[in-house]
């Protein structure tokens, strides 16, 4: 199982929401650099890299931050927010992501988000499905759409999709522990590459994750209340404990 750290951006600043409430924002550190490079020195291969203002505005915002991450570490890098045409994710390709992940899109404009699939296959593009009360929510979780999770998974692994990260808006940001009902449920209907989001609070969680067959954990506000230390993940990584 993948360890991805996650840094989220508003105004090229590293921060954590909670439930996805923009008035719940918390600036964690102003350099989301030297955030990655701490992840890279203690043998961290990946990041998840969210840039909030971009799934406000509906285009990406903080390519530069991107960039210099992408060029000043080795990190696996997946991209996701804003992400709404063509020319935008050519701009995130060109800046250094190895991945994007497709949320909004998938939902309001699916031929788009099929050609990219076709385009740049299964490895690059993952998808997002962020779930609110069982339904898809978009638009940096503002609001709600009328697809269920189920569906929605179950359609585009039918186009070709392998990887999706789920994350749980209710538990996002909260410290409660991850969905593992939820996670559950989706492993046993779907073959899917399942990566899990949303309330990871304490490192017990990670082996049970990883018992349940998820793919990869995205931990977040975890790692920046130090609930979860980056030594205990460099252990993790090294045993697989």
């Amino acid at each position: 199982m993948r360890i991805i750290p996650a840094i989220d951006l508003i105004e090229g600043k590293c921060v954590r929401l909670s439930k996805g409430d923009y008035a719940t924002k918390k600036i964690y550190n102003e350099n989301p650099l030297e955030v990655a490079k701490s992840f890279e020195d203690h043998g961290i291969e990946y990041l998840h890299l969210v840039d909030l203002d971009g799934a406000k505005s509906n285009h990406v915002v903080n390519h530069k931050v991107l960039e210099t991450i992408a060029s000043k570490t080795r990190l696996t890098i997946d991209f996701g927010g804003g992400l709404k045409s063509d020319d935008d994710l050519k701009i995130v390709f060109e800046s250094g992501a190895n991945q994007v992940t497709g949320g909004s899109i998938a939902v309001k404009q699916p031929a788009v988000f099929e050609s990219w699939i076709q385009r740049y296959g299964p490895e690059k593009i993952i998808l997002g499905a962020d779930v609110k009360d069982k339904y898809i929510a978009i638009n940096g979780w503002l609001e709600t759409s009328d697809q269920s999770l189920f569906d929605f998974v179950k359609n585009y692994l039918s186009k070709g999709i392998s990887h999706v990260i789920c994350t749980d808006i209710s538990k996002d940001g909260m410290l409660e522990g991850p969905s593992f009902d939820l996670y559950k449920n989706l492993l046993s209907k779907f073959k899917i590459k399942l990566i899990a989001s949303g309330g990871i609070s304490k490192f017990e969680e990670l082996p049970k994750l990883l018992a349940m067959g998820c793919d990869g954990a995205i931990i977040g506000k975890a790692i920046y209340e130090n609930r979860i230390s980056l030594k205990q993940l460099e252990q993790f990584i090294i045993n697989k404990i």
